[in-house]
């Protein structure tokens, strides 16, 4: 009777284990996914209310039923280094197979995504990169080849301002890996002979706020008399910009231009900038579209998840609607190209 007993207790104790799935660290379920079921992607922007992530989760949004994803978006409130982590580690205990997130900072997430993926979750970095520390991802997706996008925003900006004189940039974060980037790239691409005459006299960083962007673009005016230019590599920062450059009227051909006027350029989206192309605030821009990276992302997590597709330089996607794409170093996939938006074709977009 004794040993019945024992073989029904230790019964009961098998089935409530395997009800409960795997477990590591502290008993949350590991991200197991069953076939014929749809891939559990949540996306995870730098922060709320950012109209750029708007746009790249139309790409998730067109593309989810077609790869088999079920689909949901997560921000933190800030861009601080450190504002995802909380949301991150609560998507793992939503039991999420992927978890896609455009990092705000290349570090300070490492611990918590190290976290998730011994969980079993696919972490997929989208928009912006842990440059330096790859490893702790599966894919990185991109927009654009970035090494390209620093020298292009200064030809850009040199292409309007004769090559010549004093600008300024007006950065996001401190942290954020992909800015960062790019402003090292303008530095570089600044050695070329061709911009001998064009001096970076301030980089300010307006947190991707668009008060303390308003605010720290009207200082770069005020301490920087003889600027010829602005560049701002953000959508938040270009917008604010642009405002204050319409207020102030010191673009070329404004109320108050001093000389040739202040140009300013930078990354934007179409729809947030295209009342300041058609006045003649902003002559040109440029960005790529974001809705691209949703739909590459959407198709990794799927075919990662459920058809177990190994991530490794050289291999070659066939993303529905895209062709062919090729992984490149560092697990990095390139989803789209650099646009420049002006008065010619700006309406041709609706982003």
């Amino acid at each position: 009777m004794k040993h019945s007993l024992n073989a029904v207790l230790l019964a009961a104790v098998l089935v409530s284990l395997i009800g409960c799935g795997s477990t590591k660290d502290g008993g949350t379920p590991t991200a197991t996914f069953e076939p014929g079921s749809k891939v559990k992607t949540v996306f995870i922007p730098k922060s709320a209310g950012n109209p750029y992530f708007n746009q790249l989760e139309v790409g998730f949004e067109r593309s989810a039923d077609e790869f088999g994803v079920e689909y949901s978006t997560q921000a933190p409130e800030s861009a601080d280094a450190t504002s995802q982590i909380s949301v991150l580690k609560n998507q793992v205990q939503r039991g999420q197979h992927v978890i896609v997130i455009s990092p705000n900072s290349p570090d300070a997430l490492n611990e918590a995504l190290d976290q998730a993926a011994a969980k079993g979750v696919t972490i997929i970095t989208a928009d912006a990169d842990l440059v330096g520390h790859e490893s702790h991802r599966t894919v990185g997706v991109l927009p654009v080849d970035f090494d390209t996008i620093g020298p292009a925003q200064i030809e850009l900006l040199g292409s309007m301002i004769g090559y010549s004189g004093e600008f300024a940039i007006l950065s996001a974060t401190t942290d954020a890996p992909n800015q960062n980037a790019w402003i090292a790239s303008m530095k570089d691409a600044l050695e070329d002979p061709k911009f001998a005459g064009m001096s970076l006299v301030e980089i300010a960083y307006g947190d991707d706020e668009p008060q303390k962007s308003a605010t720290e673009t009207e200082a770069l005016l005020v301490k920087h008399p003889n600027l010829k230019g602005i560049i701002s590599p953000t959508t938040v920062g270009m917008a604010a910009a642009a405002q204050v450059f319409s207020q102030r009227g010191v673009y070329p051909g404004g109320k108050n231009a001093k000389g040739e006027g202040v140009v300013l350029t930078g990354l934007g989206t179409p729809n947030e900038l295209r009342k300041f192309v058609e006045n003649g605030v902003v002559p040109a821009f440029q960005l790529w579209d974001p809705a691209d990276i949703g739909d590459v992302a959407a198709y990794l997590a799927a075919e990662i998840t459920a058809n177990g597709l190994e991530i490794k330089p050289g291999v070659v996607l066939n993303v529905p609607g895209k062709g062919e794409i090729t992984v490149i170093k560092n697990n990095v996939v390139i989803a789209g190209t650099l646009v420049t938006f002006d008065a010619d074709n700006i309406a041709e977009y609706q982003f």
